[in-house]
């Protein structure tokens, strides 16, 4: 994983046949800095080396016939005049070669490495005096720029856990992405975050990782759709490899959880331009959809969202750091010496080398700022370049562009014509040639660039390792880092004197001075862990701004709490050291998919060939279809004729009448099948299982004692006989509404007209929530559930998924009740919202006492909708949970505020404002109506009763819960809801359900007498018709 790992050549100059010496690299695979630069292409061709040097060539030979016939030069210039207007001439010579040879070479690379994308965007937008910044919009900037948590910080909050985040890791390797992944993950634990980690594969940092966050899991193809990834406030994906395990999150209930994608290599943006022209389209398609899904696509450093761009959707962000340019330097100064990197490409331990780097972006538009960059080093180059005093003779070096551009021999020309000594000058390209050498080599670095780069650039973290003392231009975002005289040395751009004056800091005698090796001393342990804190704290604002915090989380402590340190070396020294880092290449998932992509367009290819030979119809194909249709319809119609003429006996009218009802009574709903039917008769309960999307589909059970429930039509399996809740009730397909009920809603669809589903004499569900958390039913509790059924007498509620089972006060369920459990789970509002809604639901007068109360025992609640009970029970909870439903939808529309939530404060509680309390209303009615409630321990399958009778009849409501009086207040909805006497605009108790009442029933017994004698009527007259007339036989064929 990472960047281009080979280790690239180091060419340099001196030779007649202008190859270059090769640097003695004995690197098995250590980090190269060429893989930052997005600009690199294959060497150039002969004929644009000679069209390079004509283009330098022409503007200077044609200057001094110009200029004599001007007569500048018979001016008698003389004594210090003399002098000044050659430096003047030479310096302006210089800045006019360099503008000409940055634009030959600039414009030869966009020719020859194509224009494509966002360079091409870049190359036209770009002017002279500009910058390019990557600037995050839309939801981004509020991410980056938000208050996060400041405003919930303020308010009271009481909540049990704290925020939960799987972590997906593509490998387990012990590399500089490791490095940052394990700074960023312990910092955010301090935090408060808790952490479980999903491995794709194993490594040397198992041991590593299991220590930060305990157990790991393993995943593979067949078990990423086994997560419950709703257990978690979020989710964070480390590198490409995880690209099959987010497939997984993109399945609806799954695809809103938060998913944050840390991309640190571009291997994928190698690719990109190969599938382009190679017409993926497809792949990329493939790649740009999970791309999307990610809420933010995290990057390292500035460069990586350029090579991206094809797959921008707008959720690009870049977080600055990463210590892959401190590990790449660690590393190569393990197995490489100066003095021999020296001694290979020409320079002795004497010489004074000047390394001059630039921007990591070359653009077609900007020579004209090179030129003036050039410009700034030219009375630096006059100055040093054209010594060879005893002290020692000055190199510089110039590292940028690619190698094999004539970019060396042209910059030979200008410094020979500039006078400067032979060999004084070199270029090496970043694309070819080992810039970690080069750097090493070299004993002052100089960036030259004017460009003002967004991140800390590259080269100079890695020069800062090497031990090198730096000058740099005033950029913001070096002052932000590097202390100037102190880290470095700082010059105003574009002010040549300056820049001498700094220069000169460091040079005493022809050697690096005292100042210069404190510098250099100093600058070291900066870059070591220069961008580790803004790292850090990059990732915290990002959670809090990203992340939802549920009434029930504990927030994380605020970032400026946290004390920031270093990246965790100490956990990694041991890989540099003995330079042992796994930092080899795997084979990617990139070109696995890529390989699967270019297989399927062959095979399509091959079958799309033979099908066009051989199955293509002609057009005496289309005949003689046209002929077997004609016949079979002569053949149909004449049955028909012959039919109508042969007597037949119809049988009795009430055996006809019986049969016809009996056919109706056997007709199965949609999509229902035969086998689920079969498999479940002679059974005496049926539980369904509520789910709302395919990414639920994993977590259902088979058998005869399971049947699904779908919130959703596009979310039933294909091949069963589960339920479709929307067409039961045409109220959960107003998303806004399901949204509100949740799973309640998909058991309102089975009470609607329950004969017609259920003919059972128990009833159970259970949320495919359960499966997910481990708490559904095992073989064994299965069994132990159906025979304790069998020999069960009265009413009685059996549950396996207990309220703290999913940590809401596990450990603390001593010190919580029932109703403060509730008011965790809704922004500490449940009591307030259940009173208002009871005394609205009954008419209690506000001085009467409207909460009904719940012991303060050990006992367990009922959670995730997973429970048993007999049918005649149900349909009586369903009554009283519609009429409570209603009131609760009567106080939220009757707010001041009609989006606002009574029962949570963020807007994924909003969207589900109705959800946490009904989960729970079945606890209140079961314990107040009388009935026994056990719990199924789901595992062992033993049973216990939970909260005996006996000892809650003083406690209990009996009177607000008898089937009497629910009976009687749900006749008087109904018949309001008949006579179109609604108590407000959106009443939803109509929507949730049958409505019926007496009027209603003797209404339809009414119609139904009237239809029977208008029957008997026609009937007889029909009769009547016939004994007067008779019957007449039509004639055949008429």
């Amino acid at each position: 994983m990472g960047r281009n790992l080979s280790p690239p050549r180091l060419d340099g100059n001196g030779n007649e046949n202008g190859k270059n010496k090769t640097i003695n690299n004995n690197n098995q695979g250590f980090y190269s800095i060429r893989d930052r630069f997005p600009l690199k292409r294959n060497p150039g061709h002969s004929s644009d080396r000679t069209k390079q040097y004509s283009l330098i060539d022409r503007p200077l030979v044609r200057s001094h016939p110009r200029f004599n016939r001007k007569g500048l030069l018979l001016i008698p210039f003389r004594g210090i005049y003399l002098f000044y207007f050659l430096i003047f001439f030479s310096v302006f010579a210089f800045a006019v070669a360099s503008m000409v040879m940055q634009s030959s070479i600039t414009a030869m690379l966009f020719r020859q490495g194509g224009e494509r994308g966002w360079r091409r965007f870049v190359r036209e937008g770009m002017r002279f005096g500009s910058s390019l910044k990557f600037m995050p919009v839309g939801i981004l900037r509020r991410l980056t720029e938000g208050g996060g948590l400041d405003r919930m910080r303020s308010t009271d909050r009481i909540g049990v856990r704290g925020p939960r985040l799987a972590l997906i890791l593509g490998n387990m390797k012990k590399d500089p992405q490791s490095l940052m992944l394990v700074t960023v993950v312990k910092s955010l634990q301090r935090l408060g975050y808790i952490f479980k980690i999903y491995a794709l594969g194993n490594g040397k940092a198992h041991s590593m990782w299991e220590h930060i966050s305990g157990q790991i899991s393993f995943l593979g193809p067949e078990q990423f759709g086994h997560i419950d990834w709703s257990i978690f406030e979020g989710v964070i994906a480390d590198s490409l490899e995880a690209k099959e395990a987010i497939s997984s999150l993109m399945q609806e209930p799954f695809d809103t959880i938060p998913l944050i994608w840390i991309i640190q290599e571009d291997t994928l943006a190698k690719r990109l331009p190969v599938y382009e022209e190679m017409g993926l389209e497809h792949l990329v398609s493939n790649w740009k959809s999970a791309f999307t899904r990610a809420n933010v696509i995290v990057f390292p450093d500035f460069m990586l969202p350029m090579l991206y761009s094809m797959l921008d959707t707008g959720n690009f962000l870049v977080i600055p750091g990463s210590p892959v340019d401190v590990w790449g330097a660690e590393s190569y100064s393990k197995t490489h010496a100066k003095h021999q990197l020296r001694k290979d490409n020409g320079f002795s331990m004497d010489d004074m080398v000047v390394l001059v780097v630039g921007s990591s972006f070359f653009y077609d538009e900007l020579s004209w700022d090179y030129a003036v960059a050039m410009h700034t080093i030219g009375p630096l180059l006059m100055r040093y370049a054209r010594r060879n005093d005893a002290g020692g003779p000055f190199k510089f070096i110039f590292l940028s562009g690619n190698s094999t551009d004539g970019y060396n021999d042209a910059l030979q020309q200008v410094a020979s014509r500039l006078g400067l000594t032979q060999g004084s000058v070199r270029h090496y390209g970043l694309d070819g040639d080992d810039a970690n050498g080069v750097l090493l080599m070299a004993d002052i670095v100089l960036y030259g660039s004017s460009q003002e780069e967004q991140g800390f650039p590259p080269l100079i973290i890695r020069a800062m390792t090497f031990g090198i003392p730096i000058i740099t231009p005033d950029f913001p975002i070096m002052k932000k880092y590097v202390v100037d005289g102190a880290h470095g040395v700082f010059f105003p751009k574009h002010h040549p004197d300056a820049l001498l004056k700094a220069f000169s800091l460091l040079i005493s005698n022809g050697r690096l001075s005292r100042f210069a090796q404190t510098v250099a001393s100093s600058g070291r342990l900066l870059a070591k862990n220069v961008l580790a804190s803004e790292c850090i704290t990059g990732y915290a604002s990002l959670l809090e701004n990203l992340l939802n915090f549920p009434s029930d989380i504990l927030l994380p402590a605020p970032v400026s709490e946290l004390q920031l340190g270093p990246w965790e070396w100490n956990l990694f020294m041991k890989e540099i050291e003995h330079r042992n880092g796994d930092i080899s290449r795997d084979f990617s998932v990139v070109y696995v998919l890529e390989e699967e992509f270019t297989k399927h367009i062959i095979d399509m290819s091959e079958n799309g060939t033979e099908i066009q030979d051989q199955d293509i119809l002609t057009e005496n194909d289309l005949d003689i279809v046209n002929e077997i249709e004609n016949f079979e319809d002569y053949e149909i119609l004449e049955m028909e004729e012959v039919n109508e003429r042969m007597e037949r006996n119809p049988g009795v009218w009430d055996e006809i009448s019986r049969n016809a009802r009996r056919s109706e009574k056997l007709k199965f709903e949609a999509n229902e099948r035969d086998e689920g039917e079969l498999e479940r008769t002679g059974q005496s309960v049926c539980i369904y299982e509520i789910y709302s999307g395919p990414g639920a589909w994993p977590f259902l059970h088979h058998g005869s004692l399971y049947r699904g429930l779908s919130l959703t039509r596009k979310a039933r399996r294909l091949r069963s006989d589960d339920v479709d809740a929307v067409g039961r009730l045409p109220v959960l397909d107003d998303t806004y509404y399901r949204d509100l009920l949740c799973e309640i809603g998909g058991m309102f669809s089975i009470a609607n007209r329950v004969d017609n589903i259920h003919k059972r004499p128990w009833i159970g569900f259970q949320s495919w929530r359960a499966a997910g958390r481990k708490v559904s039913l095992t073989t064994k509790a299965e069994k132990v559930l159906k025979e304790t059924i069998q020999g069960s007498k009265g009413d009685v509620m059996y549950f396996w998924a207990r309220l703290d089972i999913d940590g809401g006060g596990a450990g603390t369920n001593d010190a919580l009740t029932f109703w403060s459990m509730c008011d965790m789970l809704n922004a500490g509002h449940c009591r307030t919202a259940f009173e208002n809604a009871f005394r609205k639901m009954y008419i209690l007068p506000s001085d009467m006492e409207a909460l009904p109360p719940m012991p303060k025992d050990d006992g367990h609640w009922s959670a995730l909708h997973s429970w048993v009970m007999p049918t005649t029970s149900f349909l009586e909870f369903i009554m009283f949970s519609r009429m409570f439903v209603d009131s609760l939808d009567a106080l939220h529309t009757n707010s001041s505020e009609v989006n606002m939530c009574l029962l949570g404060s963020l807007d994924l509680e909003n969207k589900h404002c109705y959800c946490r309390v009904l989960e729970l209303l079945v606890n209140v009615w079961v314990y107040h109506s009388g009935r026994r409630m056990v719990y199924i321990e789901p595992h062992s399958g033993l049973l216990k009763v939970q909260h005996p009778v006996e000892q809650r009849k003083e406690f209990m409501w009996a009177r607000y819960f008898n089937c009497t009086l629910l009976k009687s207040m749900d006749e008087d909805l109904a018949e309001a809801a008949d006579d179109d006497d609604h108590p407000r605009k959106m009443w939803l108790w109509p929507l949730t359900g049958e409505v019926h009442w007496q009027g209603i029933f003797e209404r339809e017994r009414e119609e139904r007498y009237r239809v029977k004698m208008e029957k008997k009527r026609k009937t007889k007259e029909k009769l009547l018709e016939r004994m007067k007339n008779g019957y007449t036989q039509r004639s055949l064929g008429l």
